[in-house]
């Protein structure tokens, strides 16, 4: 398979079609022709894996900045559409309905136990158009703090649950994931300023807005986050580093282990380097870790035990979450974020099924 986008200064290999945005040019990795797969004439191929054509379909386009994709069971993809502030529905066609506007950053989204949406809500950034390419940078001019809001599907009442733990502020909720017990797991990712950015960990916390504690600190920049099938183990994106930590659950809102020399309990799952920043992540029902990846834009799949690192890159440098649905949950539903884009494709494994979902 493809190589993903080079980290270099010209940003080479692709279908043979130059891309180019803030003055660099870049190739979208496979050496494969740009065929069309089967009557869609949307469906690009991007990679060869494990036997497989992953061929993609456009959703959905014009979205401003999407993050946080949930499939639900009539077929329709909520996003988050950080840069307007707003929970938006996207139907198979593609036509959007605005569900909530939240203010701020909303980031990350799941399902809870009471069939509403829970949402992280980061505060905002301040944005940048790179030739087409929508960038996010640092905090927002109006920030004021971040939080965890819940929305109402049916009428689109938002209510906010948490903005800080005791003491400590939510700077930037980024990603959440449920587990089976009605409480919910997520990362601060925290903001940055022109000359610092925050250190901040991973909460947990209940979803009726009783109980929030922080539990894993410090990290750099932690993103996305999901369980394992059997829900004994954490994995947290780090974006900056470019690395994957695994983190024994012990319980509700409990980690096993004890600190080491960084500070926090956990085994580093996959670190591979190079230009390789980590965003939100998804699990497939193997266990798989599938990440998405900035810059050398697409889903890096890492398996349980770390061995085994795959890239499968799409066309923008800010593939931002990939969630899993459709007919035995072998759809892969990806945010371009850059490019504001809601992909399809038919990942090789089935994804894993969320609680709630």
């Amino acid at each position: 398979m493809g190589r993903g986008v080079r980290a270099t200064g010209s940003r080479d290999a692709s279908f043979g079609q130059n891309h180019e945005s803030a003055g660099l040019r870049w190739r979208l990795a496979p050496s494969y022709r740009p065929i069309r797969a089967g009557k869609d004439k949307n469906a690009r191929v991007v990679a060869r894996w494990e036997g497989n054509v992953i061929a993609f379909r456009e959703i959905a386009s014009g979205l401003r900045f999407p993050e946080g994709p949930v499939a639900l069971p009539d077929g329709d993809v909520l996003v988050v559409e950080i840069a307007r502030g707003t929970l938006t529905r996207v139907a198979p066609d593609g036509r959007l309905t605005v569900v909530a506007s939240l203010g701020g950053g909303p980031n990350g989204a799941a399902i809870g136990p009471d069939g509403h949406v829970y949402i992280c809500n980061n505060g905002g950034f301040e944005f940048t158009d790179l030739g087409g390419i929508l960038v996010p940078g640092h905090q927002a001019h109006d920030y004021a703090g971040g939080s965890i809001q819940r929305v109402d599907l049916s009428t689109g009442k938002a209510e906010t649950l948490y903005t800080g733990a005791g003491d400590v502020r939510l700077r930037g909720p980024n990603d959440l994931v449920f587990d089976g017990t009605g409480g919910f797991w997520f990362t601060d990712h925290g903001k940055s300023r022109a000359r610092e950015r925050d250190t901040t960990g991973v909460f947990y916390a209940k979803a009726d807005g009783s109980f929030i504690e922080e539990v894993i600190f410090p990290l750099q920049a932690p993103n996305g986050i999901g369980l394992s099938p059997d829900g004994k183990v954490l994995y947290v994106a780090e974006t900056f580093t470019g690395r994957v930590w695994s983190f024994a659950v012990a319980g509700p809102g409990k980690i096993g282990g004890a600190n080491g020399l960084l500070g926090h309990p956990g085994q580093l799952l996959a670190g591979p380097g190079g230009l390789n920043l980590y965003d939100s992540l998804g699990v497939d029902g193997e266990g798989h870790v599938c990440v998405a990846t900035l810059l050398n834009g697409g889903i890096t799949a890492i398996s349980p035990d770390g061995a085994k690192v795959e890239h499968i890159p799409f066309p923008d440098p800010l593939t931002t979450n990939i969630c899993f649905g459709g007919p035995a949950l072998r759809t892969a539903f990806i945010t371009l974020s850059g490019t504001g884009r809601l992909i399809a494709c038919d990942w090789p494994r089935p994804g894993l099924r969320l609680h709630h979902q």
